[in-house]
């Protein structure tokens, strides 16, 4: 017993605690990007662990598994060291760990991880709660050995730690429940902080709801009316109670007119949370579909929770034309947004008669698609609303540029590339898919499907099998949604010849660069996060 307590012992149980720590921090990094795109929420994230096709947890069982038979056979090896032949049989943990972290790395993750603090304190859990579980598990080991005294035990006790890969998934989950411990209460305060720092302002907020268009409306406003204000908005999609106290808290508001806060929702009650936090002085709703039934259940839900922004605003709503009538029982000043016309659009961009005030002027954006020039006159409605004139705001126009990833024209080596990565909803589809039909030479479509439809995921994802008839390739990337895309493709009189389905989104890139050529445009429609 006195060797089991003994100080080389304690000193070999953390050598060996804070190695395995280190191990299944490197090997867990991508998991918990994940876990960090599922907005760290554990729910979600076992949702794409159980995906049909996810290797990820397959994975760490073939690497606990030839971790296991390795160091039984290099334990029993050294039987002549005594019980030194168990610390030799650890070396075969780090040559795998090692070598399924280069293997690791060749498969990126669609979404970064973002190292901001909250994902450190995960880490910092994680790495603190593996050191502890090895700790307790190579002590027992090596109590058992001592109270049982067996030899081929003795040379094979430390096997068991084959079993930690298996566990890594389980123990980040956990680590997540108690960072959150910390993390809401945190969280809060930061919220608060917000309310209270915007309250205290003299900053007009306007705010940005609907259920496609958000983010590419807000990037449109923030450019109109950065002509003639001071303006700060949210960055990038942040459109969460976190995402707007960033914005608030990172920045001096004396510094800035307006702040322009886009406002997400998946549940009833999400925009009124975020309104309390900055009630807007003018609101926009974009539009209205069936994104995130899945969250709402109903198409009801989705109208109810946009709006929530409605009761919280308090100078003027404006609301896109073909919504209005969804909000007519809304008791605040609306005004319906239908001052776009005689709409032009092609592969140069897109030109427009743009009505305010019962002016018009003929605006003309390098933006693609008719959807653009109705994105751009809801901005426009807002602009005018807060202050600006028809001509300031026409010459505005003419100077926005092409927002990231949302239908964003690049040219590579004569190939035209439209990046829609972030549109994953059904009318953002269609208008994609019109768009590349303006372009010249062959026209190809990579895409995943579209998520978060709920019960009607299947029938959408079909249709958009169907409306993908006719082009000159189409790649299917995944598992997950492409079954009924692929069986609306064929029954809508797809050529199969022309199907191809690549698990990945980097294995469907490999197979472009096997036929893409000079005048070829293709369509990146919907660049899934990894949780889906």
């Amino acid at each position: 017993m006195g060797i089991f307590v003994s100080v080389p012992k304690t000193v070999e149980c953390v050598a060996i605690a804070i190695a395995f720590a280190a191990m299944l921090c490197i090997a867990a990094y991508k998991s918990a990007g994940v876990l960090q795109s599922s907005g760290y929420g554990n729910k979600k994230f076992f949702k794409w662990l159980k995906k049909k096709g996810n290797l990820t947890f397959t994975r760490f069982c073939l690497l606990a598994l030839l971790c296991l038979l390795s160091c039984a056979v290099i334990s029993l090896c050294f039987p002549f060291a005594g019980e030194w032949a168990a610390v030799a049989g650890l070396a075969p943990y780090i040559i795998f760990f090692t070598a399924y972290y280069f293997a690791d790395r060749k498969i990126a993750l669609r979404s970064p991880v973002a190292r901001t603090p909250r994902f450190y304190r995960l880490y910092v859990v994680f790495a603190l709660l593996c050191a502890v579980i090895t700790y307790i598990l190579v002590t027992l080991l090596n109590f058992a050995d001592c109270v049982w005294g067996n030899k081929i035990f003795c040379l094979l006790r430390y096997c068991p730690l084959a079993v930690l890969p298996v566990l890594l998934l389980p123990i980040l989950m956990l680590s997540n429940c108690i960072a959150k411990i910390y993390e809401i209460p945190h969280n809060k305060k930061f919220i608060r902080s917000a309310k209270k720092k915007l309250a205290a302002s003299s900053i007009k907020v306007v705010a940005i709801t609907g259920s496609y268009g958000k983010t590419s409306t807000k990037f449109i406003l923030n450019a109109i009316l950065s002509e003639k204000y001071r303006v700060l908005s949210t960055p990038r999609s942040h459109n969460t109670p976190i995402g707007i106290a960033l914005a608030v808290n990172n920045n001096d508001l004396k510094n800035y007119d307006l702040f322009i806060a886009e406002m997400g929702a998946r549940h009833l009650g999400d925009i009124a949370e975020l309104c309390e936090i900055c009630p807007p002085d003018v609101s926009l709703i974009t539009g209205i579909c069936g994104q995130h039934l899945e969250t709402f259940g109903m198409f009801a839900n989705v109208v109810k929770a946009k709006g929530e922004i409605l009761s919280y605003t308090k100078d003027t709503a404006v609301i896109a034309d073909d919504c209005y009538d969804l909000f007519a029982e809304y008791p605040c000043k609306k005004t319906r947004c239908s001052c776009a016309s005689e709409i032009e659009a092609d592969c140069n961009g897109t030109r427009f008669t743009l009505t305010l005030g019962g002016e018009s002027r003929r605006v003309e954006t390098k933006l693609l698609g008719e959807h653009s020039a109705h994105n751009i006159a809801l901005a426009a409605q807002v602009a005018f609303a807060v202050g600006m004139t028809i001509d300031e705001i026409a010459k505005a126009i003419k100077n926005i540029d092409f927002i990231e990833h949302r239908l964003q024209l690049i040219k590579a080596n004569g190939v035209n590339i439209l990046d829609d990565g972030y549109n994953s909803n059904v009318k953002g589809a269609r208008a994609a898919l019109n768009v590349l039909k303006t372009f010249g030479g062959r026209k190809i479509v990579v895409t995943p499907g579209l998520v978060e439809l709920g019960v009607m995921e299947d029938e959408e994802n079909f249709q958009l099998g169907k409306n993908l008839v006719g082009f000159d390739y189409v790649i299917l990337v995944g598992d997950t949604l492409i079954t009924p895309v692929k069986r609306g493709y064929v029954e809508g009189g797809g050529d199969a010849q022309k199907l191809i389905v690549k698990p990945t989104l980097a294995a469907a890139q490999e197979a472009l660069k096997e036929f893409i050529q000079s005048g070829d445009t293709v369509l990146f429609l919907n660049d899934l996060p990894d949780i889906y």
